[in-house]
């Protein structure tokens, strides 16, 4: 047995920090095209102690990390943002700059392809884990972020999250682009509220203002023992929340809408309307 083995760190609970330290890792062996079996061969760690890491449910100090990187022959770019992972305060809140391509951000990959529920809320737009391809290109502007973002939506595969989506009238009412691609969009929602393990509900211009409904949120939940993760979407950044008192309040926010919005009948239909009305503007 190795010694690093007989003082290996136990298992603990993983947290969304860590989590997504482990899955920059992961990617960063990826990249490398090296398997996990010859990065720990190398590094003379148990196999153990590498899949832990890159699960996030163990720690290890900077050197091993930076010591990894370097065998995986980790771009400048990529060691600059693990280590500061690394040596980042995991205090249950934090913040990941994205420019304008939230889509690539670990900490939104490893928890998407983990969550056993996802429940999003969006006020303006049609949510990115819904939104077609065309309406995407129109929204950002971006041929290649909209391919990410399909690309996202693909990643989480048949087993997909039961995802519930909470969107405001007014997403439906802002044209992105051409009527064409609205029509499309709207369309393809309508297709959605048919899906297995989605639930898609409309919260109604005739309902009353409340402060939940102003900004967007994404709540995930996960089996046990895993707590939530909840986050936002700002300009140029998304905040990231597994604190249980910033939790709450996003636990709040789901209930209220799922007071105000819709059944999911009354949404299939105004949905169904809206591509109606589309399609004959397009006409």
């Amino acid at each position: 047995m190795k010694a690093e083995d007989k003082q290996q760190q136990p298992t603990r609970m993983s947290t969304a920090h860590s989590r997504e330290l482990g899955e920059e890792l992961r990617r960063v062996r990826h990249r490398a095209r090296m398997s996990s079996g010859s990065v720990a061969e190398a590094l003379g760690w148990s196999l153990g102690k590498l899949s832990k890491l890159e699960t996030g449910s163990r720690g290890t100090g900077s050197w091993d990390i930076a010591t990894l990187l370097g065998r995986c022959g980790a771009d400048k770019p990529s060691r600059d943002r693990v280590m500061a992972l690394a040596v980042e305060q995991d205090t249950g809140n934090f913040l990941r700059m994205h420019g304008q391509l939230p889509d690539t951000l670990a900490a939104l990959s490893v928890h998407e392809r983990a969550a056993a529920t996802i429940t999003t809320y969006e006020p303006l737009a049609i949510p990115n884990l819904a939104q077609t391809e065309d309406y995407a290109h129109a929204l950002t502007g971006d041929a290649a972020i909209a391919r990410t973002r399909i690309g996202r939506q693909q990643q989480m595969g048949p087993s997909r999250p039961r995802t519930v989506f909470y969107i405001h009238e007014a997403a439906l009412r802002l044209p992105v682009g051409s009527r064409e691609v609205m029509r499309d969009q709207l369309l393809h929602l309508t297709l959605m509220c048919g899906w297995a393990r989605t639930t898609l509900r409309i919260v109604p211009m005739t309902g009353r203002s409340h402060t939940v409904l102003r900004s967007p949120a994404t709540l995930l939940t996960f089996d046990a023992p895993i707590r939530p993760l909840a986050y936002t979407e700002a300009e140029a950044a998304t905040i990231f929340h597994d604190a249980p008192d910033a939790v709450a309040a996003y636990q709040h926010k789901m209930r209220h809408l799922d007071a105000v919005a819709l059944d999911l009948e009354e949404s299939r239909q105004l949905l169904a309307r809206w591509a109606n009305a589309y399609d004959h503007q397009a006409a």
